[in-house]
């Protein structure tokens, strides 16, 4: 086991959460987790295993032992057959992407990031959009993780029911992921729409989109009339695609690489960058600025690769706030989001992601036991976003939000037990596996109590 120097600085991604763990390590196999593990408890110090840093919350900070898990990465067993693939837990999903396409294999449904780890993205309840589809979490077969006395539990459906219930988004509060166990299906090809509509079409069409195609979301930026409306639906043949609405019988070729390099990188990064910079240089530009990005929006249809479709590069740094809420209440969370908007002291930059997910049964999922829509809100680096983020919670509150675990919110233990049915059976699972809250940190107690 490696140990890298102490008293390094952790920062998250979004710049929100620091650290300084008094502690390194960075094993290369589950022994030496567990060792760090074991070491941690008689220190007296706890742990917390950092995974990509792109939580926009404290969650993966401490003042303790830092398990650094970029040494444990790859797939460690595959069948083609039945899709099921076992992988080190501080593999990134690009990683995975790229070995599992080797395997003629691929993630169902995955979001629009791909530099997170597996662990971490399943920890804090990761999703992608459609609404037949669950989030990441709902892909997991098995789990395997260190607990707070060393040893080390595996659990399924069938083995320790509910610590795997509890373990598929568990926010590292009962162990260490060590490896997670994947049902993948038969790679698949998407044939990405995405075109410009007026925001007020989108909402009376919701349910309509969402429900005919595979996978449906949209963007709205707050001061224009237009949203960016994806569709991405599964070629015939590949992976039992239930929408497919209007797929052709000759689907367009993939983007050449000089537009992808020009729409990804020159356009949606470094060109609306450069309008984030000037807006925080000049915040009263901002409303303008914004409604100027609505209007430039251009159409594009192309096919690829599943995960090269879900995943966009996302270079310009922003903080985010994300709540689910159900379904039906979509319409009247975008309505007062709309009328809210000209009423803040600081102008919104950054623009409105609109996603849907089917209902699951894992304890703290966001999408447990309803069917539901995201809605997730940005400001670019550097500018206010507080009174932006208050106005949001206020909204979502009225419909029962729930706050996505790795972005930011300011929720506590009580108010979360009125949100999950099962949070009290969280609670219960979590204090049989780490009684002396070794995996603890500032982060955990607010969310989950003492």
């Amino acid at each position: 086991m490696k140990a890298a120097p102490e008293h390094r600085v952790w920062r998250n991604w979004a710049g929100t959460a620091t650290a300084a763990p008094v502690r390194w390590s960075r094993p290369r196999s589950e022994a030496e987790i567990a060792a760090a593990v074991r070491d941690a408890a008689a220190a007296g110090l706890t742990v917390r295993a950092l995974g990509s840093g792109h939580s926009f919350t404290a969650v993966a900070a401490t003042s303790g032992v830092a398990l650094d898990l970029t040494g444990w990465t790859g797939i460690i067993g595959a069948d083609t057959r039945t899709g099921l693939v076992t992988v080190r837990s501080g593999t990134p999903l690009r990683a995975l992407n790229a070995e599992l396409s080797s395997l003629g294999l691929a993630m169902a449904n995955l979001g629009d990031i791909d530099v997170q780890t597996v662990a971490g993205a399943l920890a804090t309840g990761t999703h992608g959009t459609g609404a037949r589809l669950g989030g990441l979490a709902t892909q997991v077969e098995a789990l395997e993780l260190v607990l707070a006395d060393g040893s080390v539990a595996a659990c399924s459906a069938s083995n320790r029911p509910e610590l795997f219930a509890a373990a598929r988004i568990g926010l590292g509060a009962l162990g260490v992921v060590t490896t997670v166990t994947l049902r993948c299906v038969p790679a698949f090809t998407l044939l990405a729409d995405e075109r410009p509509m007026p925001v007020e079409g989108v909402l009376e069409q919701f349910d309509a989109l969402a429900e005919a195609n595979d996978h449906f979301e949209f963007y709205w930026f707050p001061y224009g009339s237009n949203a960016l409306v994806k569709r991405n639906n599964r070629l015939p043949g590949d992976a039992a695609g239930a929408g497919a609405a209007g797929v052709r019988a000759m689907p367009p070729p993939p983007l050449p690489a000089w537009r992808r390099f020009w729409e990804f990188e020159v356009m949606e990064n470094a060109g609306f960058g450069a309008l984030c910079r000037l807006g925080r240089a000049r915040p009263r530009l901002i409303p303008a600025l914004n409604r100027f990005s609505s209007s430039a929006l251009s159409a594009r249809t192309y096919t690829e690769r599943s995960d090269r479709v879900f995943v966009t590069p996302r270079r310009v740094r922003f903080t985010e706030s994300e709540y689910a809420v159900p379904r039906e209440s979509l319409g009247h969370v975008i309505a007062e989001l709309r009328r809210a908007v000209p009423r803040l002291p600081d102008p919104v930059m950054f623009p409105v992601e609109v996603r849907v997910a089917a209902a699951d049964d894992i304890w703290l999922s966001t999408a447990y036991g309803r069917e539901s829509a995201y809605v997730a809100i940005h400001q670019y680096a550097g500018l206010p976003y507080q009174d932006w983020f208050d106005r949001f919670e206020s909204i979502v509150a009225e419909v029962a939000g729930r706050p996505h675990w790795g972005k930011m919110h300011s929720l506590g233990a009580a108010r979360l037990d009125a949100l999950y049915p099962r949070f009290g059976d969280f609670r219960r699972v979590r204090a049989d596996a780490d009684p002396e809250r070794r995996f603890t940190n500032a982060y955990l107690t607010r969310v989950l109590g003492d």
